[in-house]
């Protein structure tokens, strides 16, 4: 039996497995659009994933949690799409420097999912050298259509999905990460021992995605240095952060995975 279980999962091996190494290519600047420098902080770092807030607003997206924080200076396309194609071109086609390392850029739509992603779409468009970057993915969370629609969006557009939910094989083939929110887990803060069966629920939410073969991440996890440490030893994939240059300090010390 413990033969066919290993040639059952045997595809799937390269991705069960946790980094040797976490660096930099490891976290996710959560809410990127609030840093000092939207996109540049996290980019000179060399992040693997930034997310920012976008909001429609008269055929605009806006880099904007709600209405109210609505600025015509702040669209999308200003702060992140040009200065990612200019990147990608200064790179001759990759999103660094370093061909190997990788970059999702992912859009958390705040309203009318449907209405949103067209316009996304027509954004990127404009931005060819975005769309055939084959080190970048762009992906959609937060206000998302139905998953049986997913397959109909260019290949260039990807979603994220819940650890919680079950997808069919169509939607799971335009799905790039699974996250879920770690407060559905367990209420740790970081400054008290985990509880055990905590600790079994959240491995068994990131092996699950692990098995599925997607890149795993939760949010609403303890930001800092106990934190951190936790996410690594669950084998998260990326480390969810709004503290991107103390976290960078932190993996370059620590980064390699304590077994």
């Amino acid at each position: 039996m413990k033969t066919v279980l290993f040639l059952i999962f045997f595809p799937y091996l390269h991705v069960l497995a946790q980094p040797a190494v976490y660096t930099t290519a490891n976290c996710h600047s959560h809410n990127d659009y609030q840093q000092s420098a939207p996109f540049f902080n996290a980019y000179n770092l060399e992040y693997g994933s930034m997310e920012a807030d976008v909001y429609l607003n008269e055929n605009e997206l806006y880099v904007a949690h709600t209405l109210k924080d609505v600025e015509l200076n702040r669209t999308f396309e200003s702060m992140y799409l040009t200065p990612l194609s200019e990147m990608i071109r200064k790179n001759g086609g990759n999103v660094y420097a370093d061909s190997s390392r990788k970059l999702v850029l992912l859009l958390d739509v705040k309203r009318e999912a449907v209405a949103s992603i067209n316009r996304l779409i027509e954004l990127l468009m404009k931005f060819p050298a975005i769309t055939s970057c084959k080190s970048l993915t762009i992906l959609v969370t937060g206000d998302k259509p139905p998953h049986n629609t997913y397959s109909s969006y260019p290949s260039f557009l990807w979603f994220d999905g819940l650890l919680s939910n079950n997808y069919s094989k169509d939607a799971l083939s335009r799905i790039a990460i699974l996250n879920d929110n770690f407060i559905n887990y367990s209420t740790w803060t970081g400054h008290e021992e985990i509880q055990t069966n905590d600790w079994e629920k959240l491995k068994k939410a990131v092996d699950k995605g692990h098995a599925l073969g997607k890149k795993v991440r939760l949010w609403n996890t303890p930001d800092f240095i106990e934190g951190w440490a936790k996410l690594i030893e669950l084998g998260v994939d990326y480390i969810n952060t709004d503290s991107i240059k103390a976290l960078a300090e932190y993996l370059k010390k620590n980064g390699v995975r304590k077994t």
